[in-house]
């Protein structure tokens, strides 16, 4: 078999249409799932169109289309608006289009006036088990709710506000992932036109952080570190994943000895947490920690590889015991990171590593509830924009969605038995499971073949890194102090002069860090 290093990459895939140091890249012609699929709407771009000179700027079409498709998923729960949530324990499960927004309502006090964290609710769960920044978009919604009329009319009224405010989230996503990766506005489109994406975005309000951190990467791509630690502060006060990408902001720094953008961004975020939790910490404790006991003490739940297992044992794991577990395969997946981000022949690229590192926490926690894909859509857009992985992943995420509403609707409907039983729901799993560790896979495969990169073989370096994109090394380990010859540059007859991004100057030291 031959090896990387003597096998040109056309054996492998198709060698793109690379554009011009400077000049947009343009997806129907390096991609050709991209290509295949324009010929909807007239066939690939030609050699000479005249692109920027309307109102139709790529960052505009890819927000409209963005919209559209959340309106597209809207109408998909229109049976559950109408009667699902309301009426009969399966029907929201038939239908596939559950959603935690309108029975929160009521479930948590909202109906009823009651002020998230420092009201007690009545029944097991006694404060809003959400994080302090999402707990108001929830109470701001309510109060763009009219709180007169049935109950049934109240919550679809609040379901609605709700979805108008995620619809700006939405929208504010695909723009934010057009504008990261300056020369690839495009690929914002695999944001807008993401299957997943629609279906799940009005499950839960998983879309607020997915926003702020999107907004959080935009900002770090364009040199603005302190910017970018203020909003992943804002986005880790909404949800907990976005805190994960400081992990390998970490490495990369350090490699590239980066210091001084790296704790002005970690500055940022703690203070911008604080500034959130700091004064629902101290004047309501027991609602404020309700988010972080509540994560802790639950037991196994939907969509992990521990339900498999608690399924199919007589002795399944204990809540301590997958805890436990589960935090030393995160540990061990940052070390994983950290030991590739030194060795790699080049410096992986930051979006390639936040994807890496928040795939790996959703892989092996104990829960994954179906709109956590969203955390993964604008990282994975970012780190491998090829057309075709992924269709793949997406394809995954879209048959577990459906087989965790036909398991639902199975274990809701009696003697009936509607659905999809137990096995089958594990197979949903292992494929979402599966698919994940392809792309996953892929993106490791392009840090260890920076060639296969379709992002530095258009002829950037890091258009996502800010500071480090284009930066000396000042820390390498093994195999990055030597690479391959097939990764040490890129072809200078193809890209221009050459330019050895990532790689150590002749004044750099060899090992050892600044």
């Amino acid at each position: 078999m031959p090896s990387a290093e003597t096998t040109p990459a056309s054996v492998h895939e198709p060698e793109p249409v690379r554009p011009a140091r400077g000049e947009p890249v343009r997806p129907t012609r390096e991609d050709e799932v991209a290509a295949a699929g324009s010929e909807l709407i007239g066939g690939p771009v030609g050699r000479r169109a005249l692109l920027g000179t309307s109102w139709w700027t790529p960052v505009r079409i890819v927000a409209l289309v963005a919209i559209g498709m959340f309106a597209l998923g809207l109408v998909q729960k229109a049976p559950c608006y109408h009667s699902g949530w309301f009426f009969g324990a399966s029907s929201q499960y038939t239908h596939a289009c559950y959603s935690d927004i309108p029975h929160l309502y009521q479930g948590r006090g909202f109906s009823d006036g009651l002020v998230p964290y420092f009201d007690r609710l009545q029944g097991d769960m006694q404060y809003l088990e959400y994080p302090v920044l999402t707990g108001v978009f929830m109470e701001v919604a309510s109060w763009l709710t009219p709180h007169s009329g049935s109950i049934q009319h109240q919550e679809q009224w609040y379901w609605f506000a709700n979805a108008g405010m995620l619809m700006v989230c939405a929208a504010v996503i695909a723009v934010c992932v057009a504008r990261t990766h300056a020369r690839r506005p495009w690929d914002g489109l695999l944001i807008a036109l993401a299957p997943a994406f629609a279906l799940t975005a009005t499950i839960n309000w998983d879309l607020l952080a997915v926003a702020l951190t999107a907004a959080a990467m935009l900002m770090w791509a364009r040199g603005r570190p302190l910017a970018f630690g203020v909003l992943l502060g804002l986005a880790t006060a909404a949800k907990l994943y976005p805190v994960f990408l400081l992990g390998p902001l970490l490495v990369l720094c350090w490699r590239a000895g980066r210091w001084r953008e790296y704790f002005t961004a970690v500055g940022g975020a703690v203070a911008a947490w604080l500034a959130v939790n700091l004064p629902v910490m101290v004047f309501a404790f027991d609602g404020w920690s309700k988010f972080y006991t509540f994560s802790h003490d639950r037991g196994v739940d939907f969509g992990s590889f521990w339900l498999i297992w608690a399924q199919n044992s007589s002795n399944p794991p204990t809540t301590d015991t997958v805890n436990f577990f589960a935090t030393l395969l995160v540990a061990l997946s940052f070390v994983g990171i950290a030991v590739l981000t030194f060795t790699a022949p080049r410096r992986p690229r930051f979006a390639q590593l936040a994807f890496l590192m928040v795939a790996a926490f959703i892989v092996t926690n104990k829960v994954y509830s179906p709109q956590y894909v969203l955390w993964l859509v604008p990282l994975a857009v970012l780190a491998r924009p090829k057309w075709r992985d992924f269709l793949i992943w997406q394809a995954c995420e879209v048959a577990y969605f459906l087989g965790i509403w036909m398991y639902l609707a199975y274990t809701t409907s009696g003697d009936a038995h509607k659905g999809l039983p137990t096995h089958g729901y594990q197979w949903a799993i292992a494929l979402h499971l599966l698919g994940t560790l392809y792309l996953c896979a892929v993106v490791v495969r392009d840090i260890l073949m920076p060639e296969r990169d379709v992002v530095r073989r258009s002829g950037d370096d890091d258009p996502s890194g800010g500071v480090l994109d284009g930066a000396e090394d000042v820390f390498v380990l093994g195999p990055a102090a030597h690479p391959p010859r097939h990764a040490a540059h890129l072809e200078p007859a193809a890209y221009g002069p050459q330019v050895d991004w990532g790689g150590r100057g002749p004044d750099s030291p060899t090992h050892g860090s600044h």
